[in-house]
């Protein structure tokens, strides 16, 4: 089945009517119309390394076939990520540090601060922790009536697997998701927001967690995100420079939260919307593996990543100028018909499923990548022991970005075995 858009808006044109040279493929509404298929469709192939002279986030490159994407992912010493990862500026003052918007060598400092507390071994000693929280949020849901799944399942099992990772208070885990939704509601990602109303929140997250920064630091250390950048050779005076320590907060929560919060959600819609795949699947519980790395992928649950040239750069008959905005569309690569077979029917015994973009290439592919993968896999195999079907009952809500590919509002019935 292929896919469909949630409704149609007539605000939003044909993309096949524009002059090429005027598409812009960086407005939130058509991400939140699910209308941007085509518009890449169209990119991918008359356009593939296109160039916006003018959008609200000023004139910027969109690269949109998978392999295109990868050279760019890759190409560390000519593309930087330094600064910003989203298509939009944040005023100066509101620029937050983080390690995946930095180059070598402070990224990989950084980033390898925090890595083992998402190693193999400390996964393996979640798993059991994450089955008993699934199947208690599972069992308590309401029975043939009508919920929210976003808020009743997907937000929360995100956010209790975040307040383990961060070992941080539990009964003020519903400051987490909060803190999340309110760094991806930007102006950066085409949000009309009050931005200094945002930076407020924002400094309220660095002031809760600078108080357990102090605390980890004087205990022994641990395996939790804080304690292990509390006690890093490299990183133990991070605390000295705020907004640095807040953009790797924010980096690492948002990483954390919105990327499997968004796939769990899909999960149920693309289900829904094609019944083969999910009698398959109750048919064959063993293909969850591969199930997870296909929503992963359809969903494709962070839209875009941003570089910036370093250099005059040719690329594929492109000139690209120091300084240029260079745009890499995972939700668009994902879809390249060249790359992937079908890529617009949800296939969930796919060929080499895991082959996507969703998780980036080169030395910023996402660290929690198997973090995700994992509270996924548990949640469908505890779905298929208590329930017969999650049954869809109405058009699913998007969120309003170019950035986060997510949902607020999945309304579901379950109905038991």
């Amino acid at each position: 089945m292929k896919e469909q858009t949630d409704f149609e808006n007539d605000a939003i044109p044909d993309p096949w009517s524009l002059p090429l040279e005027t598409l812009d493929v960086s407005k939130a509404e058509i991400f939140q119309s699910n209308q941007h298929g085509e518009y890449f469709r169209r990119l991918r192939q008359e356009s593939p390394v296109h160039f916006c002279p003018e959008s609200q986030f000023g004139p910027f490159w969109s690269i949109t076939k998978f392999n295109d994407i990868v050279a760019i992912d890759s190409d560390h010493k000519r593309f930087s990520s330094d600064t910003n990862i989203v298509i939009g500026d944040a005023p100066a003052e509101l620029v937050t540090p983080m390690f995946i918007a930095m180059d070598e060598p402070k990224h990989g400092v950084q980033r390898k601060a925090v890595q083992s507390a998402v190693a193999p071994q400390q996964l393996s000693e979640l798993e059991v922790l994450i089955r008993q929280r699934v199947g208690n949020i599972l069992d308590s849901l309401p029975v043939n009536e009508e919920f929210n799944w976003v808020e009743l399942v997907s937000k929360e099992i995100t956010t209790q697997m975040l307040a383990t990772l961060f070992d941080f208070p539990f009964e003020d885990r519903h400051l987490l998701p909060y803190w999340s939704d309110v760094a991806t509601t930007s102006e950066t990602v085409g949000i009309a927001v009050d931005m200094n109303e945002r930076q407020r929140v924002l400094e309220e997250c660095l002031a809760y967690f600078s108080k357990l920064w102090h605390q980890r630091a004087a205990e022994p250390r641990k395996f939790d995100f804080i304690s292990l950048f509390a006690h890093g050779e490299e990183t133990k005076d991070m605390i000295k420079d705020p907004m640095e320590f807040l953009g790797n907060l924010i980096l690492l929560i948002v990483g954390g939260n919105d990327t499997t919060r968004n796939s769990i959600s899909a999960g149920v819609v693309e289900l829904n919307r094609n019944p083969k795949e999910y009698d398959k699947l109750k048919t064959d519980p063993s293909l969850i593996p591969n199930m997870v790395s296909e929503i992963i992928r359809y969903q494709t649950p962070l839209g875009h990543m941003r570089r910036t040239a370093l250099e005059d750069v040719e690329f594929k008959g492109q000139s690209i100028r120091k300084g240029d905005k260079v745009i890499m569309w995972y939700v668009s690569g994902n879809r390249d018909e060249e790359v992937i077979e079908h890529p617009d029917e949800f296939i969930i015994d796919r060929n080499k499923a895991r082959h996507h973009l969703s998780f980036g290439f080169g030395i910023h592919r996402c660290m929690g990548n198997r973090v995700g993968e994992l509270q996924l896999r548990i949640l469908w195999e505890e779905i298929l022991k208590r329930f017969d079907r999650l049954e869809l009952t109405g058009e699913p809500e998007r969120v309003l970005s170019n950035f986060v590919m997510g949902y607020s509002n999945v309304p579901i019935v379950v109905h038991k075995k």
